[in-house]
C-alpha cells in the first residue's frame, strides 16, 4: 500500500466524519490508530512510521484550518494514555509525563507529539468524536454518548476504522422534547 493512498483515506474518513458529527472549533477528535494493522501486519507487530505520519497529515488538512484538536490514544503499553495539545485541556484534567515512542504509545500518538506545538499527556480525555484505525478501542476516550458513524470507506490501509460522534445524553422521559441541533440528527 502507498502512503499516499492512505493519507488520502485518512483525509475522506476526516472529511465525512467531521460532516457527519458536526465538529466545531474547539472540539476534539480522538484517533486511535495501529500502523501495523494499516500495513497488513497484526497489532503492535510492525509499527510504521510512514503510515502513521500519512495518516496524521490526512486527519490534520482536514482538521487543523477548522480549529479542531486532535487526541492521539497510545497503546496499552502507555495505559491508552492520551496526547493533545495543552491548549485543548480543561481545567478538571491534570497533565501526565510520559513520551510515546513506536513501541510503546505507538507511532500515531508519536507523530502528535512531536507536531503539536505545546504537547502533553493525560490519562484520559472525552472526546466529541473519534476515529478507531485497526481496533484500538477508543470507546474510553470518547463523551457520553457514543453513536456510531457509517463512512464510505471501511478502512484505511488494510485496517478496518470504527467512527463515532457524540451527542448528549436524553433526559426527561417521554414528556421531554429535544433540540435536534444538540443530539446530531435522528433520535433512535
Amino acid at each position: 500500500m502507498e502512503y499516499d493512498e492512505i493519507k488520502k483515506q485518512a483525509k475522506k474518513v476526516a472529511e465525512e466524519l467531521v460532516s457527519v458529527a458536526k465538529l466545531q472549533r474547539g472540539d476534539i477528535l480522538v484517533v486511535g490508530c495501529s500502523s501495523s494493522e494499516v500495513v497488513g501486519l497484526s497489532i503492535g507487530k510492525g509499527s510504521d512510521i510512514n503510515a502513521a505520519e500519512a495518516i496524521y497529515e490526512g486527519i490534520m488538512e482536514v482538521i487543523n484550518p477548522l480549529g479542531i484538536y486532535i487526541a492521539a490514544q497510545c497503546c496499552e503499553h502507555l495505559n491508552r494514555a492520551v496526547i493533545t495539545e495543552r491548549e485543548a485541556l480543561k481545567d478538571w484534567q491534570e497533565i501526565v509525563n510520559v513520551v510515546p515512542r513506536p513501541h510503546a504509545g505507538g507511532s500515531f500518538a508519536m507523530q502528535v507529539y512531536e507536531n503539536c506545538k505545546n504537547p502533553v499527556a493525560l490519562e484520559e480525555i472525552k472526546a466529541d468524536a473519534g476515529i478507531d484505525i485497526g481496533k484500538t478501542l477508543i470507546g474510553m476516550q470518547l463523551k457520553k454518548v457514543a453513536v456510531p458513524v457509517r463512512l464510505s470507506l471501511s478502512k484505511i490501509g488494510y485496517a478496518e476504522i470504527t467512527c463515532a460522534r457524540t451527542r448528549p445524553k436524553f433526559i426527561g422521559g417521554n414528556r421531554a422534547e429535544y433540540d435536534e441541533k444538540l443530539s446530531g440528527g435522528e433520535v433512535r
